[in-house]
């Protein structure tokens, strides 16, 4: 890996933080509790997951914690326009 692609894959990785979202996939979830006891502001992400909701609780700072911890890879980021720009 090149010095440069480090920075690309950095760049890459803050544009899918800021324009997505979590969600889960209930069916792979066995509700282990691991993504909520790795959340840091306290979301019951288990409990979305339970009820097969993305996680689009006010205060998600999609870290990826709960994603990077789920043994099950149960999981994932997906892309959302919440913050698109129109006209841009």
């Amino acid at each position: 890996m090149s010095f440069l692609n480090l920075f690309k894959t950095d760049s890459t990785r803050r544009a899918v933080l800021t324009a997505g979202q979590v969600v889960p996939e209930s069916a792979r979830c066995v509700q282990c509790g691991i993504c909520s006891y790795n959340c840091p502001i306290g979301i019951d992400v288990r409990a979305h997951v339970w009820r097969n909701e993305s996680i689009v609780h006010s205060e998600c700072l999609t870290c990826g914690e709960c994603v990077a911890r789920c043994p099950r890879g149960a999981l994932r980021f997906a892309q959302t326009d919440l913050f698109k720009r129109s006209g841009a």
